[in-house]
């Protein structure tokens, strides 16, 4: 016989498991804000603005041909910008104690489609260091790329810098605990429903028909210890009550 679970059943094995539902639940937040706010380590980032436009000796208006050319470079640049040629020179003026590589993995470059705007974004824990390495490596390549492509169409559109308090990218602790409380609570349904699939035990009258398919004829009450003592009260009493007539008559 095909074994069906009903919603009630459903709503009676999560109210039966609340307590560990909750439980998981709130231990998950609690651990990702513990972590979030005392463990990681905040990453800053800061970002600065090169475009790519026709060289300055040229002092024609733009045509289609080379904006599209321009853009079909910036592919090429943003290569350009993470390869060893450029940040092992801003390795060596900046003096930081980090390598190519090292640089390589704190620095992004992207730009928009169908724009001729490449953004250098770099993320750090100190916030002065990612401005300070993002606006070196936009000048490096400025200066770098005459040399290595022999054209001088980059130009600095804008700086990273720093504000007074600046926020971290990451971690975010309020999403962190948002994610948690989600994953523990699916992990806390997920487990209720488990146990409850596994626990064969059969506690009341419908486990037993459930199992043996037979319909029950009659159940045997529980009785605790107070209602035996109440039992027994009541005999005793009503055995004095016959005595007490049959001495009267």
């Amino acid at each position: 016989m095909e074994e069906t679970i009903s919603l009630k059943e459903l709503l009676e094995t999560l109210k039966k498991r609340l307590a560990l539902i909750v439980s998981i639940t709130l231990i998950a937040a609690i651990i990702s804000g513990v972590v979030s706010f005392f463990f990681l380590t905040p990453i800053y980032q800061a970002s600065t603005q090169i475009l790519v436009n026709q060289t300055k000796n040229d002092q024609t208006a733009y045509s289609p041909s080379e904006v599209q050319t321009n853009l079909q470079l910036i592919n090429t640049y943003n290569v350009i910008i993470k390869s060893p040629a450029i940040l092992d020179i801003v390795a060596d003026e900046l003096k930081l104690g980090l390598n190519a590589n090292q640089l390589n993995e704190k620095i992004t470059v992207g730009s928009e489609k169908d724009s001729q705007v490449v953004n250098i974004s770099v993320q750090d824990s100190n916030p002065d260091t990612a401005a300070l390495i993002a606006n070196k490596t936009a000048e490096v390549f400025q200066s770098e790329i005459v040399k290595i492509m022999n054209v001088d169409n980059v130009s600095i559109l804008a700086k990273a810098q720093t504000g007074e308090n600046p926020s971290p990218v990451k971690p975010r602790p309020l999403l962190n605990v948002a994610i948690a409380l989600v994953v523990g609570l699916m992990a806390g349904v997920g487990l209720a429903f488990l146990l409850e699939y596994f626990d064969n035990t059969i506690k009341n009258e419908q486990d037993v028909e459930k199992e043996l398919g037979l319909p029950i004829l009659g159940i045997i009450a529980q009785i605790d210890d107070q209602q035996i003592e109440e039992l027994k009260q009541r005999r005793a009493a009503r055995k004095s009550a016959v005595r007490g007539e049959t001495i009267g008559s």
